[in-house]
């Protein structure tokens, strides 16, 4: 077999890897848009590879650098199966008419129909078990080298981690077997289980995002986060925190939720249950439900916090906020009464959404937080602020400049990626050591960092 990268090998965005298993077949692995400094340079998103002999699209999750230029493969002319795991199949819809909506057309007809046409060709596969491509059907045995001689295309979707609905790819052709990771969860994400080591792979492709640090624990994070918090309550201020709509905005309710009720014993910083935490975004709304509709699979621990608590990710002060109107009333609200609030809005890198409004109106203030929680893509606004000292630093919005007065944090244990020893981890626990590990989803000092620890360890990497 033999890939080729038509995006996600150079830099972190855009991942879509074609899988060559004869000179005439071939199956793509994700095709994700590029964002931030990977998108410039680039003439749009229109697909520029031959696309007649690809067979099948298989996805590893919905976040939109791995599902993005799916509108663009379809008007190209791809009308073949797409294939994925349940919870991937329920977001997938969602996810891209939002995307269609902010960055393609605003038409509800072609919408529609790019929709009817997206959820005829969806194959959703449970996880764990084998799929043979020719007949789409599923069973359990696993590919011997023996069995595998009949030349047919077999894959198998294991938990990634990442989010709801995420996983790692199996393939097997012949004797051979290649492993796509897609994006890999840390150790520290909760709701979900971490994911666990493939039985077997020749070659591995592998994310490499944090291949060059290592995560704060999950204790510092609840800790910081708390911290944060309470001088937002005791400032009288903002605390901003620009999220993804799925998994990370579902994991910080989860979590700020522990944290209110943890503050319930402790006096310092009691009023903070009586704060606004306020959820701006349509999207995170939509996805949030369907978290709570799939809780067959949630991880150990959040099945265990179900028993005393039927809603996790929602509690008494949530703020949700859906229609466009309500946001402009919430954002003057906030401006002109001085009160304090902590706000989670996407987008995640702050490349667009509602955050940006928020951003705009309270970034000059002494008494705004802004924390980030997710990796901040080079060139986009989110990596901009990130890079600023309070006081220090300035980033245009809207061809606006503006002063950032904020404090910034950036909480690297809520990264739904892994670091660099849950990578490390996920390889060692390949029985063989694979022939190849190729890195691919990473800026060039993370696989740089991730390729030398490998190398240590006897692995060979390209």
């Amino acid at each position: 077999m033999q890939i080729t990268h038509h995006g996600g090998h150079l830099g972190v965005t855009g991942s879509c890897h074609e899988l060559h298993f004869t000179d005439s077949r071939s199956v793509l692995i994700d095709c994700g848009m590029f964002q931030g400094q990977d998108a410039r340079g680039r003439d749009g998103m229109d697909i520029d590879f031959p696309i007649e002999h690809v067979q099948a699209l298989i996805l590893t999750h919905v976040h939109i650098d791995h599902i993005g230029r799916i509108p663009y493969l379809l008007d190209a002319g791809f009308n073949k199966p797409i294939y994925c795991t349940k919870p991937t199949a329920k977001l997938l819809p969602i996810m891209l008419e939002d995307a269609m909506r902010l960055g393609i057309t605003r038409n509800r007809r072609v919408i529609k129909e790019f929709l009817d046409d997206l959820r005829r060709l969806i194959r959703p596969i449970p996880y764990g078990k084998w799929t043979n491509l020719q007949t789409g059907k599923s069973h359990e045995l696993i590919p011997s080298s023996a069995e595998g001689t009949h030349h047919e295309l077999e894959f198998r979707f294991q938990p990634a981690g990442h989010i709801l609905g995420s996983a790692y790819v199996e393939t097997n052709y012949g004797d051979e077997r290649y492993v796509f990771s897609g994006d890999l969860g840390s150790r520290c994400t909760p709701i979900l289980n971490d994911p666990k080591s493939p039985e077997r792979a020749d070659v591995l492709v592998l994310e490499s995002t944090y291949g060059d640090r290592m995560h704060e624990g999950r204790e510092t994070r609840l800790h910081r986060l708390e911290s944060i918090l309470c001088e937002t309550m005791q400032n009288q201020g903002i605390t901003i925190i620009p999220a993804f709509s799925l998994g990370r905005t579902q994991e910080l309710l989860y979590e700020i939720n522990l944290i209110m009720e943890e503050i319930g014993h402790k006096t310092k910083c009691s009023m903070l249950k009586q704060i606004d935490v306020i959820v701006d975004s349509p999207l995170a709304l939509k996805l949030t439900d369907i978290y709570e509709q799939m809780r067959e699979f949630w991880d150990e621990e959040a099945r265990e916090v179900l028993t005393v608590d039927n809603q996790p990710l929602v509690f008494k002060n949530l703020v949700e906020i859906d229609r466009g109107g309500d946001h402009r009333a919430t954002l003057s609200y906030l401006q002109k009464s001085g009160k304090p609030a902590i706000i989670i809005a996407g987008s995640g890198m702050c490349t667009g959404g509602r955050v940006v409004n928020y951003l705009k109106a309270f970034l000059g203030r002494e008494n705004t937080d802004v924390v980030f929680v997710g990796y901040q893509g080079i060139g986009t606004l989110g990596r901009a602020i990130q890079n600023c000292q309070a006081g220090q630093g300035k980033v245009w919005i809207d061809h606006q400049e503006i002063e950032v007065k904020a404090k910034t944090y950036t909480l690297s244990g809520y990264s739904a990626h892994a670091d660099q020893s849950d990578l490390l981890r996920f390889v060692q626990g390949i029985p063989v050591k694979p022939c190849e590990i190729r890195l691919v989803h990473g800026e060039a000092p993370a696989k740089a960092a991730l390729a030398e620890q490998l190398r240590n360890l006897g692995y060979n990497v390209t």
